[in-house]
C-alpha cells in the first residue's frame, strides 16, 4: 500500500542478475561494454562478493542471471560464481559470446552445475552476423555451441539448457528462416528471437527493420520514432529484482546500465538494508507518479514487443 511519498517494500526479490564483468571482446553498436562508453569503472566481480550476497539473498531466491554488461566467460572464476548459485539451489543463468568456448571450458561450464546458458548468433553469416557483433566471428559462436552440445552429451547430465538468441535487426531480419533450420541442425533446446533496444532509432537507421513486427518502434506522422509501448506508470521488476554491478552497486533493473540510480552498494551495507531503504521505496513511488520522467525508462522494452 502507497503511503505518503513512498511505496514500502516487503518481500524479498525473488530474482537477481549479478554482472561478472564490464569487459568485452566485441564492439557491438548499441552496447555500452562495446562502445567502451562507461562512465562507472570497468572490472571484475570478486567471488567474495557474491558469497556475501548469497549468504543473505540466497536462500529467498529462485533465479541468478550472472549476466548484466560485459562478457561472463572473460571472468576467470565464472564457474565458481555459478557453484555460489548452485549451492542454494537456485536456478543459474548467463549469457555468452561464445568466442571462449573451447572444449575443455564447456566440460568445466557443464560441471559447474549452470542451468541454462544464452548463445548470441546474430546472423547465419559471418556478413550479417559482424554488422552487428563487430569484431566477432560466426565460426566461433557455431564451434562454441557444438562444444557445449558435446560436453554436455559426455555429462549425460542435461544441463544446460542451451538457447540460440537471435537479436533480429535490419542487415539479418532476412534469415530468420535460415537461423530456425540451423538451429534445428545443430540441435539447441531454443530459439529466441529478440528485438534489438536501439538508443536513437531514425529514418535509414542501419539497425531498424523493415518489418514492424520485427522491432520496438514505429515512426510518427512528424517523422520522430518513439517506443511501442503503452508506457503506463507501472513497472513490476521494482518489486521483483534487482541488478548487482560487478562491484557491488545495486541498481533497480538491467536498463540502468551506467548505474546512474545506484540504490546503495552492497559490501558497504547489508542488501536488506538497500532493498528496504527509504531511498528505493522513493524511487519505486516515482515509477508509479512519473515513469516518463526517468530517463532509462524511456526507451523501456516493458510492455512492447521484446521476443519475436
Amino acid at each position: 500500500m502507497q503511503r505518503g511519498n513512498t511505496v514500502p517494500q516487503k518481500a524479498w526479490p525473488m530474482s537477481l542478475s549479478v554482472e561478472p564483468t564490464t569487459s568485452c571482446n566485441l564492439r557491438c553498436p548499441e552496447c555500452p561494454s562495446g562502445l567502451r562508453s562507461f562512465t562507472r569503472p570497468t572490472g571484475m566481480l570478486q567471488t567474495e562478493l557474491l558469497a556475501e550476497l548469497m549468504k543473505e539473498v540466497g536462500p529467498r531466491l529462485a533465479y541468478l542471471n550472472l549476466y548484466f554488461q560485459g562478457e561472463p566467460y572473460l571472468h576467470k572464476g565464472m564457474d565458481e560464481l555459478v557453484r555460489l548459485g548452485r549451492a542454494h539451489g537456485v536456478y543459474t543463468s548467463t549469457s555468452t559470446n561464445a568466442h571462449f568456448l573451447r572444449p575443455e571450458r564447456c566440460e568445466a561450464i557443464v560441471e559447474s552445475g549452470l542451468n541454462r546458458l544464452i548463445i548470441s548468433i546474430d546472423g547465419t553469416t559471418q556478413e550479417t552476423y559482424q554488422s552487428y557483433r563487430v569484431g566477432g566471428t560466426l565460426d566461433k559462436v557455431l564451434e562454441g555451441t557444438e562444444n557445449m552440445l558435446r560436453a554436455r552429451r559426455k555429462s549425460k547430465s542435461g544441463l544446460p539448457h542451451i538457447v540460440w538468441q537471435f537479436l533480429v535487426v535490419g542487415p539479418n531480419e532476412h534469415q530468420l528462416g535460415e537461423i530456425q533450420s540451423m538451429a534445428k541442425e545443430i540441435g539447441v533446446d531454443e530459439l529466441v528471437v529478440k528485438t534489438a533496444q536501439i538508443d536513437a532509432p531514425a529514418d535509414a537507421h542501419p539497425l531498424l527493420t523493415k518489418d514492424p513486427e520485427l522491432r520496438r518502434y514505429d515512426r510518427e506522422k512528424d517523422g520522430t520514432w518513439s517506443i511501442r509501448n503503452a508506457f503506463r506508470d507501472e513497472c513490476w521488476r521494482m518489486w521483483q529484482g534487482c541488478v548487482m554491478t560487478w562491484d557491488g552497486r545495486i541498481v533497480p533493473c538491467c536498463f540502468d546500465k551506467d548505474a546512474e540510480h545506484t540504490m546503495g552498494t552492497f559490501g558497504e551495507k547489508a542488501f536488506e538494508s538497500i532493498w528496504f531503504s527509504e531511498q528505493y521505496d522513493a524511487f519505486r513511488a516515482q515509477i508509479f507518479h512519473a515513469r516518463s520522467s526517468i530517463e532509462m525508462c524511456q526507451n523501456c522494452s516493458e510492455g512492447s514487443h521484446v521476443y519475436a
